[in-house]
């Protein structure tokens, strides 16, 4: 390491000064800094859980906003389509297609991230469905805008990544733990949302509710609130 580059710890304490900023554009430059050095080609030791929720949460606000501006602008698109304003809409498909290259770029990033480093070096259960999700949800964000064939292959990589994920999660983790309430809440929005089942979303979302209920007296205070959270939002998607 050169004197200049900054150490591991420097940069996770740099990425919360971001976040406490609001600064996620450059929380997410120090933590992929970080990922960068965990495993794979980094040679080192993979992300704590505090590392790895930091990443996340850098990326979650990051694509957040754009998926945001991206749905505001569609819904004005249609609007102005519908009163016959060629003009107007012409300009908001530009405009549109400025975010959605944005939207790429951002998942494209954290996508090779996965691959390179976060996935080969996940040892144990609980990160390799954090990881797998993560990879999945970000399939999803690009299935949200695109079309055709492209459209087709980003919904049938979020499916290789949740079934990948469902099938470690279901096998190690138990049904209370919130990384796979949170993997079968989301799967079940890629159903409802991506694939026009809201039928296999129902149902995928009642199953991992019904499974962790039965479970949850055995839960301390802190994991009975994030679980429950999450059992809330399966029963309300």
């Amino acid at each position: 390491m050169s004197p200049s580059e900054p150490t591991r710890e420097e940069s996770v304490y740099m990425a919360k000064l971001a976040e406490q900023a609001e600064r996620y554009e450059e929380m997410v430059e120090f933590m992929e800094r970080v990922a960068r050095s965990a495993g794979g080609a980094g040679g080192g030791e993979e992300l704590s859980v505090e590392e790895r929720n930091l990443l996340s949460v850098a990326y979650k606000n990051v694509i957040g906003a754009r998926r945001a501006s991206w749905r505001i602008i569609s819904s004005i698109e249609q609007k102005e389509e519908g009163r016959g304003n060629e003009a107007h809409a012409a300009s908001i498909r530009a405009y549109r297609s400025k975010i959605e290259a944005e939207l790429a770029r951002i998942c494209d990033g954290i996508l090779a991230l996965l691959d390179s480093h976060l996935v080969p070096s996940a040892g144990a259960a609980e990160s390799k469905v954090f990881y797998l999700k993560m990879k999945g949800d970000y399939h999803r964000y690009l299935a949200e805008f695109k079309s055709g064939a492209e459209r087709k292959e980003a919904a049938e990589s979020t499916m290789n990544a949740y079934k990948a994920a469902q099938d470690i999660a279901l096998a190690d983790l138990a049904p209370t733990h919130p990384i796979r309430l949170g993997l079968a809440l989301n799967f079940s929005v890629f159903y409802y949302e991506i694939l026009n089942s809201p039928d296999r979303a129902c149902n995928l979302a009642k199953q991992a509710f019904d499974e962790a209920i039965s479970e949850l007296d055995s839960l301390g205070e802190e994991s009975y609130k994030d679980s429950t959270l999450i059992m809330q939002l399966c029963v309300t998607t």
